[in-house]
């Protein structure tokens, strides 16, 4: 399952996350996507929720996806990244350190605006991904070449 982290608070993010969420379960993977598969205020059980409750439970069920995903997908646009894409990025890479699971780590950064002078990404955000690549286009050739390979790997086992 690929864990989605990305910002999400206006229509042209929410636009790009669910079109490339689409592209993505069209070559079939599994997505969560926490716009569409996470809390949402106006649907049960969230509707009957606090503001403080709901704020718990989108925290504590994002942290669980993150620790149960396979692939953790980082969207860098915007002029800094995200800030709970960045702590989102820290529980994956953290979990993947400390029990050595085989999660895999991607950064996709379309935006050619960096908050840092002469470099792209801050090295506490990039030393944490596997493979940055520039376009979705890109990600379906990483994503599926990651795929042949661990196929390749179970078949030997």
């Amino acid at each position: 399952m690929i864990y989605f982290a990305a910002p999400l608070f206006n229509k042209a993010e929410l636009s790009f996350n669910t079109s490339l969420t689409t592209e993505l379960e069209a070559e079939g993977f599994q997505v969560f996507l926490p716009q569409r598969d996470g809390v949402e205020a106006d649907k049960h059980p969230y509707l009957e929720m606090t503001r403080e409750e709901r704020r718990r439970t989108t925290f504590e069920m994002d942290r669980d996806k993150v620790i149960e995903c396979d692939i953790f997908l980082f969207l860098l646009d915007g002029r800094v990244p995200d800030e709970g894409a960045c702590v989102e990025l820290g529980i994956a890479y953290t979990h993947r350190m400390l029990t050595g699971c085989d999660r895999f780590i991607v950064g996709l950064h379309t935006d050619c605006r960096a908050a840092f002078m002469g470099s792209r990404l801050n090295p506490m955000l990039g030393m944490a991904i596997d493979v940055m690549v520039e376009s979705g286009k890109d990600l379906m050739v990483v994503l599926k070449k990651r795929e042949e390979v661990q196929r390749a790997h179970g078949s030997e086992a």
